[in-house]
């Protein structure tokens, strides 16, 4: 019995401490603009709008990305429109997804480009619900126009707001 109330105690400090590790990397994935800056290929500029498979009235992709990753509002992903797909490297099933600087209303954020789609005409890309708050927090928008996105070289940027 004390083996098993030790184990339960000793689960509940491991995945708080994986919680506060995370919560920290996030904070501290934010980037300079002058690395970004560096590292960005050419911009496309174009409309953004949000997209949530899960909200009604949605037709809209379904659960799982292009990248064979499953759809979540909370982290900071993207989907591009799908003529523009070779551009950032191809997102396809199975392979790791591709990062992008998106910019608009003064605000910059690194974004996973984990999906694609057949956007609405003028649109280049459709952002997850988080990331779309970022520049949009009461969601009232709809759509952002004169939207920068810039694919970003290499797999291992951290998403997130860059300051």
């Amino acid at each position: 019995m004390l083996f098993r109330s030790s184990a339960a105690i000793c689960g509940a400090l491991v995945a708080l401490a994986v919680s506060v590790s995370v919560a920290r990397s996030e904070v501290s994935g934010v980037h300079s603009s002058a690395v970004v800056d560096a590292a960005s290929g050419e911009a496309i500029v174009g409309a953004a709008s949000m997209y949530n498979p899960f909200k009604p009235g949605k037709e809209e992709g379904g659960p799982n990305t292009a990248s064979g990753e499953r759809y979540d509002p909370s982290v900071w992903a993207a989907a591009i429109k799908t003529n523009l797909r070779r551009k950032f490297g191809g997102v396809q099933f199975g392979a790791r997804p591709k990062y992008a600087l998106v910019e608009a209303v003064g605000k910059k954020v690194i974004v996973k480009i984990n999906d694609v789609g057949p956007l609405r005409p003028g649109r280049i890309i459709d952002l997850n619900e988080r990331t779309m708050r970022h520049f949009d927090p009461s969601l009232e928008l709809g759509v952002i126009d004169d939207v920068r996105v810039r694919p970003l070289s290499g797999d291992y940027w951290i998403p997130g707001p860059v300051g």
